[in-house]
Protein backbone atom coordinates (compact mmCIF):
# COMPACT_ATOMS: atom_id res chain seq x y z
CA UNK A 1 0.00 0.00 0.00
CA UNK A 2 1.14 3.30 -0.65
CA UNK A 3 1.07 6.37 1.36
CA UNK A 4 -2.23 7.67 -0.32
CA UNK A 5 -4.08 4.42 0.40
CA UNK A 6 -2.81 3.91 4.03
CA UNK A 7 -3.69 7.61 4.38
CA UNK A 8 -7.61 6.87 3.19
CA UNK A 9 -7.86 3.48 4.83
CA UNK A 10 -6.50 4.69 8.21
CA UNK A 11 -9.38 7.63 7.88
CA UNK A 12 -12.35 5.31 6.48
CA UNK A 13 -10.64 2.78 9.35
CA UNK A 14 -11.37 5.57 12.04
CA UNK A 15 -15.22 6.07 11.32
CA UNK A 16 -15.97 2.51 10.89
CA UNK A 17 -14.50 2.49 14.56
CA UNK A 18 -17.12 5.79 15.85
CA UNK A 19 -19.79 3.62 13.67
CA UNK A 20 -19.53 1.36 15.96
CA UNK A 21 -19.08 3.43 19.40
CA UNK A 22 -20.44 6.21 19.31
CA UNK A 23 -24.32 6.45 17.65
CA UNK A 24 -25.59 7.12 21.13
CA UNK A 25 -23.36 10.09 21.81
CA UNK A 26 -23.99 11.45 18.52
CA UNK A 27 -27.77 11.55 19.09
CA UNK A 28 -27.08 12.99 22.98
CA UNK A 29 -25.71 15.41 21.74
CA UNK A 30 -28.04 16.30 18.54
CA UNK A 31 -31.07 16.21 21.38
CA UNK A 32 -29.16 18.75 23.57
CA UNK A 33 -28.60 20.80 20.27
CA UNK A 34 -31.70 20.91 19.11
CA UNK A 35 -33.54 21.53 22.60
CA UNK A 36 -31.23 24.72 23.08
CA UNK A 37 -32.30 25.80 19.38
CA UNK A 38 -36.15 24.94 20.02
CA UNK A 39 -35.89 26.66 23.18
CA UNK A 40 -34.73 30.14 21.21
CA UNK A 41 -30.87 29.56 23.07
CA UNK A 42 -27.46 29.59 21.23
CA UNK A 43 -24.94 27.61 20.35
CA UNK A 44 -21.15 28.88 20.87
CA UNK A 45 -18.32 26.78 19.26
CA UNK A 46 -14.69 27.07 20.26
CA UNK A 47 -11.40 25.57 19.08
CA UNK A 48 -7.63 26.28 18.12
CA UNK A 49 -6.08 25.87 14.56
CA UNK A 50 -7.57 23.34 12.46
CA UNK A 51 -10.24 22.88 15.00
CA UNK A 52 -10.97 26.55 14.72
CA UNK A 53 -11.67 26.03 11.15
CA UNK A 54 -13.92 23.20 12.09
CA UNK A 55 -15.96 25.25 14.39
CA UNK A 56 -16.24 28.24 12.03
CA UNK A 57 -17.41 25.22 9.37
CA UNK A 58 -20.11 24.16 11.67
CA UNK A 59 -21.52 27.37 12.91
CA UNK A 60 -21.47 28.39 8.60
CA UNK A 61 -23.98 25.86 7.87
CA UNK A 62 -26.20 26.14 10.92
CA UNK A 63 -26.27 29.90 10.05
CA UNK A 64 -26.38 29.82 6.55
CA UNK A 65 -27.57 26.52 5.59
CA UNK A 66 -26.87 22.43 5.33
CA UNK A 67 -28.81 20.87 2.89
CA UNK A 68 -32.06 23.12 3.13
CA UNK A 69 -33.14 26.61 3.04
CA UNK A 70 -35.05 27.57 6.23
CA UNK A 71 -34.29 30.25 8.86
CA UNK A 72 -30.85 30.31 10.32
CA UNK A 73 -30.18 29.01 13.72
CA UNK A 74 -28.06 31.16 16.29
CA UNK A 75 -25.04 29.28 15.94
CA UNK A 76 -21.62 31.60 16.72
CA UNK A 77 -17.61 30.76 16.48
CA UNK A 78 -15.63 32.61 18.60
CA UNK A 79 -12.64 32.10 16.90
CA UNK A 80 -13.23 34.70 14.19
CA UNK A 81 -13.91 38.27 16.00
CA UNK A 82 -9.44 38.93 15.33
CA UNK A 83 -9.89 42.46 17.47
CA UNK A 84 -11.71 40.62 20.37
CA UNK A 85 -9.39 37.18 20.27
CA UNK A 86 -6.06 39.52 19.83
CA UNK A 87 -7.39 42.20 22.36
CA UNK A 88 -7.50 39.77 25.12
CA UNK A 89 -4.55 37.32 24.29
CA UNK A 90 -2.52 41.06 24.76
CA UNK A 91 -4.47 41.93 27.92
CA UNK A 92 -4.75 39.29 29.56
CA UNK A 93 -3.64 36.20 27.91
CA UNK A 94 -4.46 33.46 25.13
CA UNK A 95 -5.61 31.04 27.60
CA UNK A 96 -8.87 33.70 28.67
CA UNK A 97 -9.65 34.20 24.72
CA UNK A 98 -12.74 32.02 24.77
CA UNK A 99 -13.38 32.07 28.44
CA UNK A 100 -13.53 36.04 28.59
CA UNK A 101 -16.30 35.69 26.12
CA UNK A 102 -18.19 32.94 26.84
CA UNK A 103 -18.28 34.85 30.74
CA UNK A 104 -19.56 37.88 27.99
CA UNK A 105 -22.09 35.74 26.16
CA UNK A 106 -23.24 32.31 27.30
CA UNK A 107 -26.28 32.00 29.61
CA UNK A 108 -28.41 29.21 31.27
CA UNK A 109 -29.88 27.10 27.80
CA UNK A 110 -26.96 28.00 25.62
CA UNK A 111 -24.60 25.31 24.38
CA UNK A 112 -20.86 25.83 24.48
CA UNK A 113 -19.41 23.32 21.67
CA UNK A 114 -15.19 23.01 23.06
CA UNK A 115 -12.94 21.12 19.79
CA UNK A 116 -9.75 20.04 21.22
CA UNK A 117 -7.44 16.60 19.63
CA UNK A 118 -6.20 16.46 22.43
CA UNK A 119 -8.33 17.56 25.37
CA UNK A 120 -6.00 19.47 27.25
CA UNK A 121 -5.95 23.42 26.09
CA UNK A 122 -5.96 25.38 28.63
CA UNK A 123 -8.04 27.89 27.09
CA UNK A 124 -10.44 25.16 25.89
CA UNK A 125 -10.57 24.08 29.22
CA UNK A 126 -10.97 27.78 31.30
CA UNK A 127 -14.04 28.81 28.74
CA UNK A 128 -16.00 25.41 29.64
CA UNK A 129 -15.42 26.08 33.41
CA UNK A 130 -16.85 29.22 32.65
CA UNK A 131 -19.69 27.90 30.95
CA UNK A 132 -20.70 25.34 33.06
CA UNK A 133 -20.93 28.04 35.98
CA UNK A 134 -22.85 30.22 33.66
CA UNK A 135 -25.59 27.64 33.65
CA UNK A 136 -24.88 26.87 30.21
CA UNK A 137 -24.77 23.06 28.35
CA UNK A 138 -21.27 21.51 27.87
CA UNK A 139 -20.22 19.61 25.06
CA UNK A 140 -16.44 18.33 23.76
CA UNK A 141 -15.16 17.30 20.93
CA UNK A 142 -11.68 15.03 21.39
CA UNK A 143 -9.54 12.47 20.57
CA UNK A 144 -9.17 8.86 21.90
CA UNK A 145 -8.32 9.30 25.63
CA UNK A 146 -10.11 12.70 25.96
CA UNK A 147 -7.70 14.56 28.01
CA UNK A 148 -8.84 16.52 30.57
CA UNK A 149 -12.34 17.89 28.44
CA UNK A 150 -13.39 14.51 28.62
CA UNK A 151 -14.25 15.04 32.43
CA UNK A 152 -14.94 18.26 31.94
CA UNK A 153 -18.15 18.41 29.89
CA UNK A 154 -21.48 17.78 29.97
CA UNK A 155 -21.18 15.22 26.79
CA UNK A 156 -17.99 13.98 25.24
CA UNK A 157 -17.73 12.58 21.73
CA UNK A 158 -14.04 10.75 22.22
CA UNK A 159 -12.95 9.77 18.49
CA UNK A 160 -11.19 6.64 18.73
CA UNK A 161 -7.82 7.41 17.21
CA UNK A 162 -4.50 8.87 18.82
CA UNK A 163 -3.94 10.83 15.43
CA UNK A 164 -5.00 14.19 14.90
CA UNK A 165 -5.69 14.24 10.91
CA UNK A 166 -7.96 11.48 11.58
CA UNK A 167 -9.57 13.16 15.02
CA UNK A 168 -10.43 16.30 12.92
CA UNK A 169 -11.99 14.45 9.66
CA UNK A 170 -14.30 12.64 12.34
CA UNK A 171 -15.20 15.99 14.15
CA UNK A 172 -16.19 17.52 10.91
CA UNK A 173 -18.01 14.43 9.80
CA UNK A 174 -19.80 14.86 13.25
CA UNK A 175 -20.72 17.98 12.92
CA UNK A 176 -22.15 17.74 9.24
CA UNK A 177 -23.95 14.13 10.76
CA UNK A 178 -25.84 16.74 13.24
CA UNK A 179 -26.51 19.81 11.34
CA UNK A 180 -28.44 17.16 9.28
CA UNK A 181 -30.59 16.00 12.46
CA UNK A 182 -31.09 19.55 13.49
CA UNK A 183 -32.16 20.39 9.92
CA UNK A 184 -34.64 16.93 9.88
CA UNK A 185 -35.93 17.80 13.70
CA UNK A 186 -36.55 21.49 13.45
CA UNK A 187 -37.56 21.96 9.66
CA UNK A 188 -38.65 18.83 7.91
CA UNK A 189 -36.98 16.62 5.64
CA UNK A 190 -36.05 18.62 2.98
CA UNK A 191 -34.30 17.89 -0.50
CA UNK A 192 -31.72 15.01 -0.32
Amino acid sequence: MNDIEVQLQESIDTKKALLVTHPDVIRAIAGTLITAFKNGHRLYLIGNGGSAADAQHIAGELIGRFKMNRRPLPAVALTTDTSVMTALANDFGYDTCFARQVEALAGPGDVVLALSTSGNSKGILSAVQIAKARGAMTIGFTGKDGGLLKESVDICLQIPSANTPRIQECHITVGHILCSLIEKELFGTGPE
